[in-house]
């Protein structure tokens, strides 16, 4: 679901109930599209999140710190020159009136994707002076913009030149306002007015009801407007030209009763949960999502439901885009490396055909004698097929005996050729299967510090050069295994990448300890601690559920020896059952039974006895 409107208007509450007064004592920016406010409010430190990042927009605020540049960015200079120290006197939700109309006025309050705080700030004369540092919530259009007390702009998170959109230029010196190209009507000024909100609904184009709602009315998704049909009890794919007088007036009674709630404060932050994952986010109800395969949660925090939504997102697609040049190398190399395999491979094949050159010089060598010279092939019986006739081909410039020798060295060559094609292949297809592991621990990155010990560790193997230089943070963290605690109470451990893999099996688990790895496919090792304890049922399901998600065939659906290494749209309305999850097979030992490969990877073990389970993979117990 898109921050909508409404979305907007629950975060706009929250943060007038918390923060309104409070002072910024820090202005940080982690991330080139991100701003993190440190706050003094009411005896209490909180931090404001400001994300303009294209898939993951969002204002909340937040418990956590994040690692910032040693070399501030332009922009969060100029925060801290014109608001650093001020006081947030307002927070407020404009209109598309926003900038044309007094500032003192309260009439541009409307649904619009854009959140304005008002900040008193000293400036270098010492006089009160105020700013404004809005948010946009737009998708790929979202920026954060500093602007003045007349709204002439500051300076932006992302510039945007004519070059760019011919709508609205967003450069220091233009003047800001909101561009009112979709022609939307105002939400509050409809829920007043009933005829006004009849007229809508009939007017053209001619939609789906569902679509002419979220095309026509400002602030609204497309969840929200299945919502407002579920309310109203309207089949959301009738034409909006079809409505009745009666299916009209129940919805226009469904959305002034929600704009009146919005309108009030009534809010009640919810998520939306298919299975284990987070589907939908919103600031009121989604009772057209509740029930068959959806649940809801109720949260106290806006704040809490946008970054819940919001986190795994954002950090997965921060980490794709740092990690794009390790994607890059490893989608060459594996490319090279799969045509060298079949290369290889083709050689080998041919290969095959050395036994007959030994056949033939071995029945020269035998039959030989009866040839008088010149013939240009010899027909013979062929001893080890019970005396069947042969014919073997011959070079009439050579005796019996020099054509025998030529075979004989032919035979030595292709079986010389297979052998080292044979080692190549071996090396080849442990290669392919290191980067595939590299590949999937790639995934399963969720920081710099995960992303740099996958440098390292392709660095050390001779993929990449080995990069140096200073660091980036002011401070540097280490890269764990994830750690999950069985309904037994046994911790279990993931390992990441296969450094991590290195380390849980040679140094965290002890020989009792059980080791589950999904079979035959790269992916994380897993450890139960159960010591010399028997392995209970249900640690056993859980932690074999962990190794199948967190393998290459778990991740992605997709699909020598053992071996291992380390929004749904409004028109979904989520009664259906989601397709089957595959099963995978997942081999488990005791950590004592595992080898080291001499000479292999870091994470790359064999063992010969196991178990083995299957069972559908989980990203969490």
């Amino acid at each position: 679901m898109a921050y909508d409107g409404i979305a907007a208007a629950a975060a706009v509450k929250e943060l007038n109930d918390r923060v309104l007064m409070g002072s910024i004592a820090k202005v940080a920016q982690p991330e080139k599209d991100e701003l993190l406010l440190t706050l003094k409010c009411s005896r209490q430190q909180l931090r404001l999140c400001i994300s303009a990042n294209a898939s993951a927009p969002m204002v909340c605020l937040k418990e956590e710190n994040a690692l910032s540049p040693v070399t501030a960015p332009n922009f969060c200079m100029a925060l801290r020159k014109h608001i650093g120290g001020g006081r947030i006197r307002r927070i407020f939700q404009p209109s598309s009136a926003f900038a044309a109309e007094s500032l003192d006025s309260q009439k541009y309050c409307g649904l619009e994707r854009v959140i304005v705080f008002e900040i008193e700030h000293m400036d270098e004369m010492g006089d009160l002076s105020c700013k404004y540092l809005i948010a946009e919530i737009m998708g790929k259009h979202s920026n954060i913009i500093l602007a003045k007390s007349d709204l002439t702009i500051i300076d932006s998170i992302k510039h945007v030149s004519h070059m760019t959109s011919s709508v609205r230029e967003v450069l220091p010196g233009r003047p800001y306002f909101i561009p009112d190209t979709a022609g939307k009507a105002d939400p509050f000024m409809l829920a007043a007015d009933r005829e006004q909100f009849e007229t809508l609904m009939k007017s053209q184009p001619v939609l789906p009801v569902i679509k002419k709602i979220y095309m026509s009315i400002t602030g609204l998704s497309p969840t929200m407007a299945g919502e407002l049909l579920y309310r109203a009890g309207v089949d959301e794919g009738i034409s909006s030209q079809d409505l009745d007088s009666s299916q009209t007036e129940l919805l226009y009674e469904a959305f002034a009763d929600l704009m009146r709630d919005v309108r009030e404060g009534r809010f009640e932050p919810c998520l939306i949960y298919e299975g284990d994952r987070i589907s939908e986010f919103s600031g009121v109800r989604l009772r057209s999502l509740e029930g068959g395969d959806l649940k809801a949660e109720y949260l106290e925090s806006m704040s809490e439901a946008i970054r819940r939504f919001y986190e795994k997102k954002d950090r997965q697609n921060r980490i794709r885009s740092k990690s794009e040049d390790i994607r890059h190398v490893l989608k060459t190399l594996t490319e090279r490396a799969a045509r060298k395999l079949e290369l290889l491979e083709k050689q080998y094949a041919d290969t095959e055909k050395r036994e007959k050159f030994r056949l033939w010089g071995e029945l020269l060598n035998t039959y030989g004698y009866s040839l008088q010279g010149g013939e240009e092939y010899l027909e013979c019986e062929n001893y080890y097929d019970e005396g069947r006739l042969i014919r073997i081909p011959l070079d009439k410039d050579f005796t019996a005996g020099e054509n025998a020798a030529r075979y004989f060295d032919k035979y030595q060559k292709l079986k010389r050729t297979r052998e080292a094609v044979e080692k190549q292949i071996g090396e080849c297809r442990d290669q392919l299967y290191h980067l595939d592991s590299i590949s999937a621990s790639l995934e399963l990155c969720e920081t710099e510090a995960d992303l740099n010990e996958l440098r390292r560790e392709m660095a050390e193997s001779g993929y990449i050069r080995h990069q140096g230089g200073r660091k980036e943070r002011r401070e540097e963290q280490k890269s764990k295994p994830m750690h999950f605690v069985s309904s037994d109470g046994i911790d279990i451990y993931v390992g990441r990448n296969n450094y991590q893999n290195e380390e849980l099996d040679f140094k965290i688990a002890d020989n009792q300890d059980w080791w589950f790895h999904a079979k035959n496919v790269p992916g994380s090792h897993v450890i139960a601690k159960t010591g010399a304890r028997e392995l209970p049922d249900k640690t056993c399901l859980e932690a074999a559920a962990l190794a199948a998600y967190y393998s290459k065939a778990g991740m992605g659906n997709a699909g020598g020896g053992n071996a291992g290494t380390g929004s749904g749209g409004a028109g979904n309305r989520g009664k259906e059952s989601a397709g089957a999850v595959p099963k995978i097979e997942v081999d488990y030992v005791r950590k004592k039974e595992l080898k080291r490969v001499p000479g292999a990877a870091p994470g790359f073990v064999i063992y010969h006895t196991n178990y083995s389970i299957m069972i559908e993979p989980r990203d969490r117990i």
